[in-house]
């Protein structure tokens, strides 16, 4: 099997056991769905039901019923505009905001789960690698510094090299790298 299709492989498995955990710990008062829709209004609340759709990969339409969901739940609550009622803005609730913050926990308990399995060090290197391969451009989420090497400084670019740890070199060597 070739690297590409390797990695296409194991992150579905990955993603999939995530989700799938990720949506059980978070029942019965939250879905993952939900989850994406207030950690966003933590930040940029308050949002138009239309300024979701950057963010989110649906439709109007979905956006409408989730919102329709999360209101009933009490998550959040649509207020008109004081100057022009055909905008509405929508606002977490203390209940949003709670389990938002219960959401953004279960959410990082899921991920370390599986990270406590690698050193500390390759956490540090896999979460640089996946931000170049995703090529994100936000520094804080591409893990924009390599990896520090055990001396402190960083690895060399041009070799990868660096003195690592000895749980690092012997995961590495697992790996065969």
């Amino acid at each position: 099997m070739d690297t590409a299709a390797e990695f296409v492989k194991i992150w579905m498995r990955l993603t999939k056991e995530w989700n799938a955990s990720l949506e059980e710990e978070l029942a019965p008062q939250l879905t993952a769905g939900q989850l994406e829709v207030l950690e966003l209004l933590l930040s940029k609340e308050p949002m138009k039901p239309s300024d979701l759709l950057p963010y989110l990969e649906t439709t109007p339409a979905a956006i409408t019923t989730l919102l329709d969901r999360m209101e009933r739940a009490g998550l959040v609550e649509r207020k008109r505009d004081e100057h022009d009622r055909r905008i509405v803005w929508i606002r977490m609730t203390e209940l949003g905001r709670s389990e938002a913050d219960r959401g953004l926990r279960v959410r990082a308990e899921v991920a370390n789960r599986s990270l406590e399995r690698i050193s500390a060090h390759n956490r540090q290197l896999l979460v640089y690698l996946i931000g170049k391969v995703a090529g994100s451009k936000d520094k804080a989420q591409a893990g924009s510094d390599p990896p520090q090497n055990a001396a402190g400084s960083p690895q060399s670019r041009e070799s990868g090299e660096s003195a690592q740890p000895a749980e690092s070199a012997r995961e590495n060597q697992e790996l065969g790298v």
